[in-house]
């Protein structure tokens, strides 16, 4: 199958002649994000019933194992980002997002494309956010690559929850309208091409699931990254197509501000609806999207039909240097029935003391984040299915801090608790993770 992202980049690239011939005068903003971290991820092994072959297997081993991506303590380059904001006219905008290395969100495996476009949008109009609300009836409309209308874009932590994680990590591509009724209330609907369904581990490593060594002829394959405890979830798209299986969004919300902006808040009901395609081709894996992940080969899930309905609510609030996001999901993805729910609170402060740099505060500010999330099924992944992970009832605890340094410069440190119900009981794939994030822009 061609990569997504060139067929997404090259319909979209001629938007680019009329958004010329509307300039009179561009405006042009460019930041460069470098994340560089420390990985130290707990071993957890959990033998399978799936038969494969003895070739299949790696030498010596019995049967075959879900297990931790990438066990121990290393050192990573995670990404290098570049995203902008071309302010063509008055009321038109073009934002891009381009990853390199990607390695956190590569996926579906380690074989999946080393550069991203993660964001490529033309925009008429302005999009008002929960912590900057409308003062006016005003609307938007966008077409191009970009992130859902309920995702978090302000994480507090690097890592995502279990909500973030299944729901809505990847941007979509597509279609979007909004309109503004005031500073109060707001209507969203979307067009899009729809995530297809695949599987990842919920922590920083996407795992290795279907890449070119594991196909037959099989020759006893030992990965070096293994295949992860894995969730179902909404995988990057990769094409742009709204012909065929397209998803349809809508979302109702309403806003409400202190007087002196001292506090904001916004609440969001929201759903999406579109059919499950027989089965959706990835880059960097032979294993299917959609119906055909829910099958493996025979060893099927108990889905029936073809429906994937999710809906939900999100709660924001910003109340001084507080914030807190909630999230609740319900889906129905052909007959498999999941329960999401996501908490995040945070705090930010200044110390009462300060060390000094070239006469700038060496810390500026610190950033406690506590990130509660749970995901609960009510279907069984234990019948020989080969990730059997898809179907246990999940818990994850993020606990960390953000410190401020001057030069645009945030260290992280955050630990992740996983519990999860297994036939062995509850069992936990924890993991701690350390990033320095460095932003330059002009």
């Amino acid at each position: 199958m061609v990569n997504t992202n060139r067929l997404i980049f090259i319909p979209f690239s001629f938007l680019l002649f009329p958004c010329l011939a509307l300039a009179n005068k561009t405006a042009v903003q460019f930041e460069l994000k470098t994340t560089v971290n420390y990985r130290d991820s707990d071993t957890y092994r959990f033998p399978i019933t799936f038969p494969f072959p003895p070739e299949a297997l790696p030498v010596g081993d019995l049967n075959a194992f879900q297990e931790t991506v990438d066990a121990g303590r290393h050192f990573e380059i995670s990404n290098i980002s570049l995203k902008g904001a071309w302010k063509i006219a008055a009321k038109w905008q073009l934002l891009f997002k381009l990853d390199a290395i990607d390695l956190y969100d590569r996926n579906p495996t380690s074989q999946d494309q080393n550069v991203d476009l993660d964001v490529f949008t033309l925009r008429y109009g302005t999009k008002a956010i929960a912590k900057r609300p409308t003062k006016s009836t005003q609307y938007y409309l966008q077409l191009g690559k970009f992130e859902k209308f309920e995702r978090q874009n302000d994480r507090h932590l690097q890592s995502y929850g279990l909500v973030s994680t299944t729901f809505n990590r990847f941007e979509d591509a597509g279609i979007e309208l909004g309109i503004d009724l005031g500073s109060q209330f707001y209507a969203k609907a979307s067009l899009t091409t729809g995530n297809p369904v695949f599987i990842r581990d919920p922590n920083a490593l996407a795992g290795d699931n279907g890449i070119d060594a594991q196909m037959p002829p099989f020759e006893n394959p030992d990965p070096e990254l293994k295949s992860g405890i894995v969730v179902l979830y909404d995988a990057e798209i990769e094409h742009f197509d709204l012909s065929k299986n397209a998803e349809l969004g809508l979302a109702l919300g309403y806003r409400g501000q202190a007087d002196d902006n001292s506090w904001q808040q916004d609440i969001m009901l929201w759903g999406y609806q579109r059919e499950l395609a027989t089965e959706r081709n990835l880059h960097g894996t032979f294993y299917g999207a959609d119906l055909d992940i829910l099958n493996a080969g025979g060893f099927s899930l108990p889905f029936k039909g073809n429906k994937k309905q999710d809906v939900g609510v999100n709660y924001w609030l910003y109340w001084q240097e507080f914030s807190l996001f909630a999230q609740y999901v319900n889906q129905d993805l052909a007959g498999l029935t999941r329960v999401g729910q996501e908490l995040e609170l945070s705090y930010q402060f200044a110390l009462p003391f300060s060390f000094t740099m070239a006469g700038k505060p060496l810390i500026k500010n610190i950033t406690p984040a506590l990130r509660y999330s749970t995901l609960a099924t009510d279907f069984s992944g234990a019948g020989g299915y080969p990730a059997p992970s898809v179907s246990w009832d999940w818990q994850k605890i993020d606990i960390g801090f953000n410190v401020d340094f001057p030069y645009r410069t945030k260290l992280t440190l955050e630990y992740a608790i996983n519990k999860f119900e297994t036939k062995f009981g509850t069992q936990d794939n924890n993991e701690l993770l350390v990033s320095v994030n460095w932003r330059y822009r002009w």
